[in-house]
């Protein structure tokens, strides 16, 4: 064979300078070629065996990023730092079984690669003839085996550069190696080196692909979805040009340490090294952008899946609550999911089997009033209980977050915060609430923002969609706080005002004992309210009857009735509630009566409490109104329209008050009005607010109801300056 004579006095084959003059670069040019990839597919012949890649390919990435190091570090080997252990998840039991059998033709490719770049092969019959070795085995096989026999000599490679400074061995074997002239041109070849190392990674980043594509679970995928298919199309050349790559790799190392310095610093290596990184790149940015439309497509298949899972267990009789509460709450064994509420240690689901279990569901906005009346109802609800029943009820805080929100730190210890004054269970995590259930959640026990307590029983059948109606409305009373439990108080209630306000005020309960005439009165035009109360006052000193006053705001424009408040105070026109909490909790409650109805199916059926209440809350939404009760009995439930024209005109009806009382003569006129007058009714469901009813009947005149989509923003708090 014809040689020539390199300055150093080293010969090389005229194979490897016909390489270096660029009958290389053609091939690279053919990367779309099919012939080419046709000879590639015919290299191609399974048997089926069936390769574990992964432990394998974890070894191999450990070596190959010890091995990458940075040329600055090659004087001072010895002092790059890295880590002591390889994860222990390579060693599996299994691995070095797999590893016997792999062995062999691992060393037989390294071998191959160091022959054919000694030897001046050219690269795409190098790379034909290594898949010609791997023939019988699957291509992400192929691409791993590979890179294992490539990191078997760059491996020993750099280990004896790193080790040669402190080991006498290793630095005889590097004199032997000839690395001593690696390290004095350690500048010159830092920028070839780089090349090197970050077509490694192309290497590395294409190879997981390939497994990745593999490893799509089949049961979620098959090929005939577009970008599995388009993905698996391009397999066979990302397993050639990283084969490709790898051959050009060894040839670098090997031929280093045969030809020397000039070998490696010459332009037509570098423009090869460069080209086929830009190659590679290219190839893993189009099987990544496919791998993650997969992997999209999957996660909602099992999305779906596991909703479906979720409605499945909700309609299935269980021998205990565990299957429903985990595909809730933490479907896996792996941590500890809850945090129990006073001693706030970590526990297993398990603290919850076959118990009574009431799911408080709630956004990071949930109302410390909330909190602390049902932290008082919770607790008031044990002395309901025998000894055996409070061990059967468990309370969990189920927080949901919005996902599109980023989780910040202000928003976790918002979260940390609530979790540490709630006495009962709480999730660990919001996060570990999976999609399917938060859209279970939604769509089947209609939570939308507002705060719902789902009740199930120990076999996890729900007893009651949300609880927390009933508790507002009757407290502790309501214990067990299931539906049969809701429909019995329903049928017990009558229309009275302790149904407004029992376990609120207990001067207002003195007022009831005592048989007075009472106003409950509310509104925030304050001038109303300044005619109202005055006129009010006249009448009862007319008709010398006991009255009492009391103002309950509304239902929204907290900070208005906050300054209604301060000037009844000042005016000292009626009693009023000095701690807004009552404010709301009155409100909540009456509110909690229609959506109890609405929960049990009854919302139009035509009692007369339940138009009473209808009419009190459309009468919240616009104007003064007032119910007038004696003792407990209420007689009148009226509109500010009516309820102020029916005592101005006092004079119509004073006649009758000593015959027929003060209360009967005030519902008869006002009544007379009210036939004449009739308010507009209005009802307002936010859309994040639970269930809204399909239809309603007008509680004054019982036609069906038009239903309209209404945006209102009611200025709760202070409003800001702009």
């Amino acid at each position: 064979m014809a040689m020539t004579t390199m300055t150093t006095g080293k010969v090389m084959p005229l194979s490897m300078q016909r390489l270096i003059k660029g009958g290389d670069r053609s091939m690279i040019a053919m990367s779309d070629d099919s012939v080419m990839m046709k000879q590639v597919v015919e290299t191609h012949a399974p048997d089926g065996r069936e390769v574990d890649v992964k432990p394998l390919l974890l070894l191999v990435e450990d070596i190959l990023n010890r091995a990458t190091l940075n040329v600055d570090t090659l004087a001072d080997t010895g002092s790059t730092k890295h880590a002591e252990n390889m994860e222990d998840k390579i060693y599996q039991a299994n691995f070095n079984a797999t590893l016997d059998v792999l062995s062999p033709i691992i060393e037989r490719i390294s071998c191959e690669l160091s022959a054919k770049a000694l030897s001046g092969s050219e690269a795409h019959a190098t790379t034909l003839t290594l898949l010609n070795m791997l023939a019988p085995f699957s291509w992400d096989a192929k691409l791993v085996l590979t890179l294992a026999a490539f990191a078997f000599n760059y491996g020993e490679f750099w280990l004896l550069a790193q080790i040669q400074s402190s080991n006498q061995l290793a630095k005889s074997m590097a004199v032997l190696k000839q690395m001593t002239l690696i390290m004095e041109h350690s500048a010159a070849l830092k920028s070839r080196f780089d090349k090197l190392n970050s077509l490694i990674q192309a290497m590395l980043e294409v190879t997981r692909c390939v497994v990745k594509l593999k490893e799509l679970p089949s049961a979620y995928i098959s090929s005939d979805v577009p970008a599995l298919s388009t993905a698996m199309a391009h397999v066979t050349t990302a397993v050639y040009w990283t084969i490709r790559s790898g051959v050009a790799c060894a040839s670098q190392i090997t031929n280093l340490t045969t030809f020397g310095y000039e070998f490696i610093t010459s332009p037509t290596e570098a423009w090869d090294l460069s080209t086929l990184h830009y190659k590679l790149k290219n190839i893993y940015e189009h099987l990544q952008k496919q791998i993650d439309i997969c992997n999209q497509y999957i996660e909602e298949k099992r999305y779906l899946e596991a909703y479906q899972n979720l409605v499945n267990l909700s309609e299935t009789i269980h021998i205990d609550n565990m299957k429903i509460l985990k595909a809730l709450i933490y479907p896996k064994d792996d941590i500890l999911p809850l945090v129990e509420g006073t001693t706030k240690k970590r526990v297993n689901l398990e603290v919850l089997r076959r118990k009574n279990v009431l799911l408080l569901i709630s956004g990071l906005e949930i109302l410390q009033d909330e909190l602390a009346i049902l932290e008082q109802i919770h607790s008031e609800s044990k002395t309901h209980a025998t000894r055996h029943e409070i061990h059967q009820y468990e309370l969990v805080w189920i927080p949901m977050v919005d996902r599109s929100v980023e989780w910040t730190d202000p928003v976790q210890k918002k979260f940390e915060a609530l979790q540490s004054t709630v006495p009962w269970y709480t999730v660990y995590d919001p996060n570990l609430i999976q999609k399917a259930a938060t859209r279970f959640i939604k769509e089947k026990w209609h939570f939308r923002n507002k705060p719902i307590l789902v009740v199930l029983d120990p076999q996890g059948k729900v007893v009651s969609p949300n609880a927390i109606h009933m508790m507002w409305i009757w407290g502790s009373n309501a214990f067990p706080f299931t539906t049969l439990r809701e429909e019995a108080l329903w049928r017990e209630e009558k229309w009275r005002l302790e149904l407004l306000v029992d376990g609120m005020d207990p001067t207002i309960l003195n007022w009831i004992t005592d048989g007075k005439y009472i106003f409950l009165y509310g509104g925030d035009d304050i001038e109303w309210i300044r005619k109202f109360t005055a006129v009010a006052r006249q009448v009862a000193l007319a008709a010398r009857i006991p009255l009492e006053m009391i103002y309950v705001g509304k239902s929204n424009k907290r900070e208005k009735v906050r300054q209604v408040i301060a000037t009844i105070n000042v005016e000292k026109l009626s009693y009023t509630w000095q701690d807004p909490t009552l404010v709301w909790y009155f409100w909540t409650r009456l509110e909690s009566m229609l959506f109890s109805k609405i929960q049990l199916g009854k919302a139009d059926e035509e009692d007369h409490m339940m138009q009473q209440i209808k009419r009190l809350l459309s009468f919240d939404k616009a104007g003064g109104w007032a119910v007038l009760s004696r003792g407990s009995a209420i007689t009148v439930n009226g509109h500010g329209t009516t309820v102020l024209p029916a005592l101005l005109e006092y004079d119509l009806w004073k006649e009758h008050v000593a015959t027929k009382g003060y209360d009967v003569a005030f519902k008869e006129h006002h009544d007379k009005i009210h036939d004449v007058t009739h308010p507009c009714c209005r009802f307002e469901f936010q859309s994040m607010g639970g269930r809204i009813p399909e239809s309603m009947r007008c509680p004054e005149c019982q036609r069906r109801m038009e239903k309209l989509t209404t945006f209102v923003c009611c200025h709760d708090e202070v409003v800001p300056t702009i």
